[in-house]
């Protein structure tokens, strides 16, 4: 599968320093012929469009979009994992491969990026106490770029919603052996990123106010949706989501992540579309979500991000951080630092 532009626009503010805080790297081998169903699910239709994203797919968008990418940090995706040892000790593997990843951007043969400079990998925190262990060989394995994990909760009743990704139970935040792990987090000085959807945006305001030490990341405005049985009651849903968001804001140990707005979940027209939306249509689609993101959390806890290569199933690299510069046309320079670098450094620890 490959996105691409209407026509190529010329970029938007071309020098303005840009840290993509959430982008992915993944192979996915294809299965055989005979066990390869056709997709189910658009997240899936996406995904099995591009069934490799390593480093030189990540520089072609980040040097080839004409932005000025400086840096970005990786987030888990189940990627190479370890295909031996103790079961709760896989996930190192990934932390081990992206690692290698940002020495060899490092070393300056990819440019000035520095890709992957910070690492967020995944280590089930229903472990307890035993997930203490866990992360710290994520740590070690991290060379000094681990800076958190994300377990996700998604989960919704409706099992369309999610499709392949229906794997978390309900209420996982609340869970007495998840908090038992969570609480190991702040100790070791990482983050956490919360991925789940928007009816379920109480469990998270209710875990940033149980751990007020742990610095917690929303991914994706908190995934509003309209797909399935959500379709057509995005809009209806607005006022209950801007509600969440604005309760979420309040403790201040929490950010947010602007964007993920491109994926099937949301279910935006600009979605698949033929042909493919330009940023004007992307920042018109997306910017009450943004706009409300920023006015509740301050440009200082906001972050714009890429999402790559899951978003491109709504637009290539180039177009998504224009529509973002749309969003941000009318913010000081000091609030489009923040928005497009300054977070991102502060809350994953970046040396640049």
């Amino acid at each position: 599968m490959t996105q691409v532009s209407i026509q190529a626009e010329p970029i938007l503010d071309p020098d303005l320093p840009i840290v993509d805080p959430h982008h992915h790297l993944w192979v996915r081998p294809a299965p055989a012929v005979a066990e390869a169903p056709p997709p189910s699910h658009a997240f899936e239709r996406v995904v099995r469009g591009v069934p490799r994203y390593l480093l030189d797919e990540l520089i072609a968008d980040t040097r080839g979009a004409g932005h000025n990418v400086i840096a970005t940090v990786f987030v888990e995706c189940g990627a190479m994992y370890r295909s031996y040892g103790p079961e709760e000790f896989r996930g190192v593997g990934e932390t081990e491969f992206v690692n290698g990843v940002a020495a060899m951007s490092a070393s300056g043969l990819f440019g000035p990026i520095r890709a992957c400079a910070g690492i967020v990998s995944r280590a089930d925190l229903t472990l307890g106490d035993r997930v203490a262990e866990v992360l710290e060989a994520h740590i070690a394995a991290g060379n000094g770029r681990f800076r958190g994990i994300r377990n996700s909760a998604s989960f919704d009743e409706d099992a369309k919603v999610l499709g392949p990704l229906a794997r978390y139970p309900a209420g996982l935040y609340r869970d007495s052996r998840f908090r038992e792990g969570f609480r190991h987090l702040a100790r070791l000085g990482l983050s956490f990123d919360a991925w789940l959807l928007e009816p379920q945006l109480p469990e998270v305001i209710d875990l940033a106010r149980a751990f007020p030490d742990t610095t917690i990341v929303l991914d994706h405005v908190g995934t509003p949706l309209g797909i399935a049985s959500y379709e057509g009651r995005r809009e209806e849903r607005f006022d209950i989501w801007r509600d969440n968001i604005r309760a979420l804001a309040k403790s201040e140990n929490v950010n947010v992540k602007l964007g993920g707005l491109a994926m099937p979940f949301c279910n935006f027209p600009s979605f698949l579309s033929d042909p493919p939306a330009s940023s004007e249509q992307l920042a018109g689609e997306w910017r009450p979500y943004i706009e409300t993101c920023i006015e509740a959390f301050g440009p200082q806890r906001c972050m714009f991000e890429s999402n790559f290569p899951v978003d491109i199933g709504s637009c290539d690299y180039a177009t998504l951080w224009n529509a973002m510069k749309r969003i941000a046309a009318g913010a000081s320079a000091e609030e489009k630092t923040a928005l497009f670098s300054g977070t991102a450094t502060r809350v994953y620890r970046l040396e640049l």
